[in-house]
């Protein structure tokens, strides 16, 4: 067992029963539907008893808890009453014989009339009685923990919880903690349930033994109010008090960002520890991918295959990236090796998903090398129908390179299209077909029948200005790039594609690099982007700052493209020998690169 699926099930265990009502109510609005028992967690409850014969069962369950035949006749009626539209007077009855009884379940049973009846102050009222009837009872203590968060009635829940954490194990609480933040974490007055939370845990934070996990509740409370210093400061508290809970790393994680530059340093103080969770480490490189920082990823998840190299994620993490690389050979071995660890997986959703991107990958590879039957071979191996799309227009786009384009556009007309998406999909699929096999006349009529029923669609807007530029519409690429950054003043793509066809044509430089430069600032890890800010920092002719962007797009990225500005910025320098070999390595990677293949025939270079 995992320590992640250990935690998952002491979790599980955990003595709270907050519940998870879904409602942000006031005092004496009603609530949803109480759950039939409270521990360890509360569920929601089975609908209410609907035939006499239940009612009668229910009864009888009491009566064998030595009622006597009066209480036993009384809760009997109380049921009945209940299910016969009057559940005010059902509540009444048994609330009363839970009283006279000192029977728990029978205040039990009067919480969830009142409850399924939407009283929420009823089933508070009831849940009070209970505890003030049975003072040692946990699970009175519970619900009305349960009742007071649904009702949002939150400065009332510190005793309550205080009492709670007192009555749970010193090993259980942990657990507790997180299911605490989980639920608190509802409430509408955010920075209220926080306060009222530390309040309660201040012996905890206290504690060597649970100050990392009763920090990370703290401070995942005052994220969800929105106050992200709070929570960076209850991350490093927490850190400090033990150094090896995975909960302030996991809090950090959350925290990571350009904005927050001391959240990443708690994240590698964890990892560096001996205790330090592998599926953190995982969690760390998929943070690290979406801010495009994908060459420290990919050392994160290559230390993580020496380590633990019976784990499958890693593997298929690492060959996405080696893919994204173009270290082709390295890709190959890892995406095989997932494939060969995939079994062990016991989420059969996640293996499923992992297999096809796995397969899709390892076809994508065996294109590069042309190897088309190969490619076909791992496209068959994909059996989901969710993933049906995504093969076939694989297939289709096989079929383009091999000068089968009507046969490709077939396959791609074929794909079902049961929702607007799927249609949208099909659309852009067979359009890219038109585009990977130079078609981009009909790319470009099929593109503008379709901004004309959707003009405001920003996806059909940016490939149309792409196709524009192919067809040295320029004019035409400009104006809708522009509308582009109209509608969505944040696309980074927009920017950047302006900008570059600018700078690639010598014009407007200025504008150019002001364009570029905005793009930057929306999207500062993207390689692509960097390209774009040294290629035009080229053209203005400051040379020295170009080849310093470049050489770090390059390492980021080795993405022919870049290749090919960065060598021409070398051979510009006279550095003619280096600018040979990062061409003819951005040639292995693709010789049919049409930058690169401009820039050689440009500079009359051989390789």
């Amino acid at each position: 067992m995992t320590p992640s699926l250990r935690r998952s099930r002491l979790a599980a265990a955990a003595l709270l029963t907050l519940a998870a009502l879904a409602v942000q109510a006031q005092p004496g609005t009603p609530v949803p539907a109480a759950p039939t028992s409270p521990a360890p967690i509360i569920e929601p409850a089975a609908p209410a008893v609907t035939t006499p014969a239940a009612a009668v069962q229910r009864a009888e369950k009491a009566q064998a808890s030595a009622l006597t035949a009066e209480l036993f006749y009384e809760v009997l009626m109380g049921e009945l009453t209940a299910r016969t539209g009057d559940p005010g007077s059902g509540y009444a009855l048994v609330l009363d014989a839970a009283r006279r009884s000192r029977d728990g379940k029978l205040f039990q049973r009067a919480v969830e009339i009142a409850l399924q009846a939407r009283s929420g102050d009823a089933a508070l009222a009831a849940a009070r009685a209970w505890k003030e009837t049975l003072p040692e009872s946990r699970e009175a203590r519970r619900f009305e923990l349960q009742i007071l968060i649904a009702l949002n009635r939150i400065g009332e829940t510190a005793e309550p919880l205080r009492a709670e954490l007192a009555a749970t194990p010193q090993v259980e609480r942990p657990f507790l903690m997180a299911v605490i933040a989980r639920n608190y974490a509802r409430a509408t007055d955010k920075k209220l349930a926080a306060s009222v939370v530390e309040q309660a845990l201040a012996d905890e934070l206290k504690s060597p033994a649970t100050g990392g996990a009763a920090w990370s509740t703290v401070g995942r409370l005052r994220l969800a109010a929105g106050d992200t210093s709070g929570a960076l400061e209850a991350a490093q508290r927490g850190q400090e008090a033990d150094p090896s809970s995975d909960g302030p790393a996991m809090l950090a994680l959350e925290l990571m960002d350009p904005g927050q530059p001391l959240a990443e340093p708690l994240v590698k103080r964890y990892l560096a520890g001996p205790k330090a969770l592998p599926e953190l480490r995982v969690a760390y490189a998929r943070v690290l991918v979406e801010g495009r920082r994908y060459e420290d990823a990919s050392a994160e998840l290559a230390a993580l295959t020496v380590a633990r190299p019976e784990l499958p994620e890693p593997w298929l993490l690492l060959g996405s990236l080696q893919t994204q690389a173009r270290q082709d050979a390295a890709a190959e071995s890892s995406l095989k090796r997932y494939i060969g660890l995939a079994d062990t997986q016991r989420d059969a959703e996640a293996r499923s998903r992992g297999q096809t991107q796995a397969f899709l990958l390892l076809a994508q590879l065996a294109e590069r090398r042309k190897d088309f039957t190969g490619a076909e071979h791992w496209l068959g191996r994909i059996d989901s129908t969710e993933d049906l799309v995504g093969a076939q227009t694989r297939r289709a786009a096989l079929l383009v390179r091999q000068g089968k384009l009507p046969q490709a556009r077939e396959l791609v007309r074929g794909l079902p299209e049961r929702t607007a998406d799927e249609k949208k999909q099909k659309f852009l699929a067979e359009v890219q077909l038109l585009r990977d096999a130079k078609q981009y006349q009909a790319a470009y009529d099929m593109l503008t029948e379709a901004s004309t029923a959707s003009p405001q669609d920003t996806d059909l807007i940016y490939d149309r200005a792409m196709v524009a530029e192919k067809l040295n519409r320029l004019d035409e690429m400009e104006r809708l790039l522009r509308r582009l950054i109209e509608l969505k003043p944040d696309n980074q793509n927009a920017y950047n594609a302006l900008g570059y066809s600018l700078a690639d044509r010598k014009v407007r430089l200025e504008e150019a690099r002001t364009l570029i430069r905005k793009a930057v600032q929306l999207a500062p890890e993207d390689p692509f982007i960097a390209d774009s800010l040294g290629w035009v920092e080229f053209r203005l002719g400051n040379i020295d700052e170009a080849m310093r962007i470049l050489e770090a797009a390059y390492k980021r990225r080795p993405d022919p493209e870049i290749g090919a500005h960065l060598g021409e910025v070398l051979w510009a320098k006279g550095q003619r020998d280096r600018a040979l070999s990062i061409w003819k390595e951005a040639h292995l990677v693709d010789a049919d690169n049409e930058t690169l293949q401009e820039t050689l025939k440009r500079l009359r270079v051989k390789l």
